[in-house]
């Protein structure tokens, strides 16, 4: 089935295998995540001028090929903010919003393996590139999101024609009970967080960083973490163009999480390989990275590190001030894609290392943050 079976999923913890035309969504020995037993070739930079201006023009590096579930994401444009910090514009995806690039991916690989039904859990952003995915290769598609998930991502959601499950609580209550509908048989889980395809979908980030900034790197690449995906895509974007020996030098990765609901940031701090004792959250206008305790917390810590980045927190005043400031430049984004301009805004000016930041969500889908004692509704 093309570049289907070529891979394997793989336990990182307990190296259990699986088929990836099993549809088992996590490991069956520890129920963690998977990865991705596959091995990325050489992008030919090039050649690149000539192939189809998408993030499918990385072939080499992808675990799926000649996709029929496309709708051109893909290749956003890097624009400077200061001297030395550039914005990559991830918000001008069709759905507006940096998750297409790991959303194709799934939808791809479900259209080829033919489940019964597609379902998916998510903050918004997620859920609605599954579901607009999903409508481009014809699959059934249920969505579970939480209650207080913003109306204008709900309503994009169903406009793609997918079933709509809202369910009490936080993202955590959310996610599990996407779980439970997960082991139905015949059910794909689309789950950006357990399935490793999704990372080998949103590496293409640092893939077009790499051929816009002529076969370099910046210095640092700043990202927004709530499960990591796009941090994980990332450091495996990092790492196989390091491993081919085209870059010389390997970017810090900066993580940025919401003051309120920063477990990685209190971990990585305390030194620690683990999330401790769960923390009190409190609510944040970042809803796309409140996520208390994601999956893959061990090797998001890991790839920090290694990395030689940080942590950063920012507040919520941080946030709307970021979010002002952007659209004061012509970007209009929502408060949690104004995470990392928040980060690193204040230093911005001063010479130092080239930094580039993703604007990862479209303001129109949760509209300015309110005003400081307003509250976070939208």
């Amino acid at each position: 089935m093309l570049a289907v079976m070529t891979a394997m999923y793989v336990c990182p913890a307990d190296g259990t295998r699986s088929p990836v035309d099993s549809l088992a969504w996590c490991c069956p020995v520890c129920r963690g995540p998977w990865d991705l037993d596959f091995e990325a070739s050489p992008v030919p930079l090039k050649s690149l001028s000539s192939r189809a201006d998408s993030l499918w023009r990385y072939e080499e590096a992808l675990p799926l090929s000649a996709p029929v579930t496309t709708l051109g994401e893909g290749r956003t444009p890097l624009v400077p903010l200061t001297s030395s910090v550039s914005a990559k514009l991830d918000f001008l995806m069709p759905t507006l919003s940096f998750k297409d690039r790991g959303a194709v991916m799934l939808a791809e690989l479900a259209r080829r393996l033919g489940p019964e039904r597609v379902i998916a859990d998510s903050s918004g952003n997620a859920g609605t590139a599954i579901a607009a995915y999903c409508a481009r290769a014809g699959l059934p598609c249920t969505v579970y999101v939480p209650e207080a998930t913003s109306p204008k991502k709900t309503e994009q959601i169903r406009a793609h024609g997918a079933r709509l499950e809202r369910v009490p609580g936080d993202r955590e209550a959310t996610a599990r009970a996407a779980r439970a509908a997960a082991d139905e048989p015949g059910t794909f889980y689309a789950s950006h967080v357990h399935n490793p395809y999704f990372p080998h979908g949103t590496k293409t980030y640092v893939y077009e960083l790499w051929e816009d900034l002529g076969g370099r790197l910046p210095e640092t690449v700043v990202v927004p973490v709530g499960n990591g995906t796009l941090l994980l895509g990332a450091a495996l974007a990092i790492a196989e163009l390091s491993d081919h020996g085209l870059i010389d030098e390997r970017p810090a990765l900066i993580a940025v999480q919401a003051e309120a609901v920063s477990p990685l940031a209190a971990a990585f701090r305390a030194g620690a390989e683990e999330l401790g004792a769960p923390a009190e959250s409190a609510p944040t206008l970042a809803e796309g990275i409140a996520i208390p305790n994601p999956p893959r917390a061990r090797q998001i810590l890991r790839a920090v590190r290694a990395s030689g980045g940080t942590f950063r927190t920012v507040t919520e005043d941080q946030l709307r001030a970021a979010q002002l400031d952007l659209a004061s430049r012509g970007l209009f984004v929502e408060s949690t894609a104004a995470a990392c301009w928040a980060a690193v805004r204040d230093e911005a000016g001063r010479a130092g290392p080239s930094v580039v930041v993703p604007l990862c969500g479209a303001g129109a889908k949760t509209g300015l943050a309110p005003a400081a004692g307003a509250g976070v509704a939208d």
